[in-house]
């Protein structure tokens, strides 16, 4: 299984580190940490809301001379407000700002959902909410269509802001779709994916497509308990299928969820608060699934999705707005 994925000349880490849902405060030093842990690959977002913290951990790696620049793959993503053509690029330079960088190596559109543009100097990231001082805020919907977005993000490529574009949260339809008018093709698709979300066929499609795909929330669950977003006993970790797996290998059942993930295929973003499970989650490629492991786990798929439109903006931001079926 090969630890990175080759993009344009470029390679893609096969495993990441995933900002979303780290606190500001604690940033810079975990970006600094991972780095040092032998991290390549980072993973942000304007809407998480601490890429200038992740930009300080970067600059302070640089400077200690743990890697340079070109050794590090940088990802970030381009906000639901600001789909827009004409704002495309200057939220890529925002991004570039916060993180102290000149280019990224990859930027994909967050989703496949347009929202009306709030203006940077008024709310930064604007997040959901149009208006979130209003008397029932809501999303507000701003009817972009995506090609006109991919369109700028093309631009993007072309100017060397960035090197390699590509998409999240899209789904099968939606990826034909932007093959049939992609100049630039996508050489990326970021989705939800861990063994009670195998999305088998949407994965199978983007290979087919010679797009990389790269999984977040690979461990399932754990990141969504806290936002009442997931019940606790629904860990992938607690299942037999991982728990014999590990048993045999000497491993932890987060390891071997996670090692599913990059045998599989495909490249994983796993994130942690804790500097000692920084190494632990980047320790995949010493062992080996068997044929049946692979099996046994990917059984557990159950289409269990935990990030979705359909419920979460419905529930937190009063909008019904699903995207898949």
């Amino acid at each position: 299984m090969p630890s990175s994925f080759a993009l344009g000349g470029d390679n893609l880490p096969a495993v990441g580190f995933g900002l979303w849902k780290i606190d500001k405060p604690d940033t810079a030093n975990l970006v600094h940490a991972a780095v040092e842990a032998g991290y390549r690959h980072l993973d942000s977002a304007a809407d998480y809301g601490n890429e200038k913290e992740a930009g300080e951990g970067i600059k302070s790696a640089l400077a200690a001379g743990l890697c340079q620049r070109e050794e590090l793959w940088v990802t970030s993503k381009l906000w639901n407000t600001y789909h827009r053509p004409e704002h495309v690029r200057a939220a890529c330079e925002k991004t570039l700002s916060d993180l102290g960088l000149d280019y990224l190596d990859l930027y994909l559109i967050h989703f496949p959902i347009a929202l009306k543009f709030v203006d940077f100097d008024e709310r930064y990231p604007p997040e959901w909410f149009f208006d979130p001082d209003a008397e029932a805020p809501r999303m507000e919907i701003d009817p972009v269509p995506l090609h006109q977005t991919w369109a700028a993000m093309e631009d993007l490529k072309e100017s060397g802001l960035v090197k390699h574009i590509g998409v999240c949260n899209y789904n099968s339809a939606l990826l034909h779709d932007l093959m049939a008018y992609a100049k630039q093709k996508p050489e990326v698709l970021q989705v939800e994916a861990h063994p009670y979300l195998s999305q088998e066929r949407l994965i199978k499609l983007a290979q087919d497509y010679g797009i990389t795909v790269t999984a977040f929330s690979p461990l399932g669950a754990l990141s969504y308990v806290s936002l009442d977003m997931a019940a606790e006993n629904e860990s992938v970790l607690e299942t037999d299928a991982v728990k014999i797996a590990a048993a045999r290998l000497g491993k932890t059942p987060a390891q071997v969820v996670l090692r599913w993930g990059v045998q599989r295929g495909t490249a994983i973003i796993p994130k942690t608060a804790r500097k000692e499970r920084l190494k632990e989650n980047l320790a995949l490629f010493d062992f080996e699934l068997s044929a049946e492991e692979m099996q046994a786990i990917s059984a557990l798929n159950s289409n269990r999705r935990f990030n979705d439109p359909a419920v979460f903006c419905e529930a937190a931001f009063n909008t019904f707005y699903p995207i898949y079926d």
